[in-house]
């Protein structure tokens, strides 16, 4: 019988870093338990957290053998998201492998939806839905508001048709991680996460991640809404906002990316147009501005 399941229904991981935050950390927990899909296994991933947090994703983990694993780095060290995703990888059994955000919370049925889209589009190595941006956890008459990813929905996209398409090359939104899921084939073959992003550049951690995706793997993208992103004050974002180092942030990504090109011997005109232009914006915006202008009066 459970030889049958595993068939019918491939064990899917959840990745789940975390640091601190213990009470949305048990959300988080309890929307991967709620799930109408069974076969899952969640690996918490405490990336240097407080002794509280640690000890409620202890207990999970206790009080469900077998289904929640419990992950620490060397001398409880905190080394950032994508070390702390990359290690729950290694440690994960699943056919398929999603990511949860753990101030993030799931749907019921999100993990049923997409292990039903791979299963209808073999083709596809990662499905990626839009999300609801979650504004009303902290004040209740804040308006909740779903955004779609920037293309055309319940489709899938050749590599590398959403490089152009999609944020930070393009225009339309990127979707976020808890919104996302990947056959394991394929992320050992694009090699996980991008460990160089760290401290204030590894708010591009998830977009170096998603255009190794792009750039060489087949995509779904959904118009489901399965997963809750929460908006919050104080967030590596706004922080590097208000500091104004987001240009910085910016650069070093598409220098990340241009290298990552050459290195993978990928060429597309496209594309690096794009970063030309991208790189020319950023660092000369005010002439960029004048040729704008120019342009658009002749």
């Amino acid at each position: 019988m459970d030889q049958q399941l595993n068939i019918k229904s491939p064990l899917v991981s959840v990745i789940t870093p975390f640091y601190n935050g213990s009470d949305w950390l048990r959300e988080a927990v309890q929307s991967v338990i709620n799930q109408s899909y069974t076969n899952w296994e969640l690996i918490l991933i405490d990336d240097g957290s407080n002794e509280e947090t640690s000890g409620v994703a202890k207990l999970f983990s206790q009080n469900h053998p077998g289904k929640i694993l419990y992950l620490q780095h060397p001398n409880h060290e905190n080394k950032g998201v994508t070390a702390s995703r990359n290690l729950g990888i290694r440690h994960s059994k699943g056919e398929f492998i999603a990511f949860l955000d753990s101030d993030d919370y799931w749907m019921p049925g999100k993990l049923e939806n997409q292990v039903s889209l791979l299963s209808k589009y073999p083709q596809a190595t990662m499905i990626c839905e839009a999300s609801v941006y979650w504004s009303d956890w902290e004040n209740p008459v804040a308006n909740n508001i779903i955004v779609q990813v920037g293309a055309i929905h319940n489709k899938l996209y050749e590599p590398p048709e959403l490089m152009h398409i999609l944020y930070p090359l393009g225009k339309g939104a990127a979707p976020c991680p808890s919104g996302i899921i990947v056959t394991r084939k394929s992320l050992i073959l694009i090699g996980g996460f991008e460990e160089s992003f760290v401290g204030a550049n590894q708010v591009y951690e998830d977009q170096a991640f998603l255009c190794k995706y792009y750039l060489t793997q087949n995509v779904y993208v959904t118009d489901e809404a399965n997963n809750y992103y929460r908006q919050r004050s104080g967030s590596l974002m706004q922080s590097i906002s208000k500091k104004n180092k987001y240009i910085k942030v910016r650069i070093f990504f598409l220098s990340w990316l241009e290298k990552y090109l050459i290195d993978h011997s990928i060429r597309n005109k496209k594309i690096n147009y794009l970063l030309r232009i991208l790189k020319f914006k950023l660092n000369y915006p005010v002439l960029y501005k004048i040729i704008k202008k120019l342009s658009s009066i002749f």
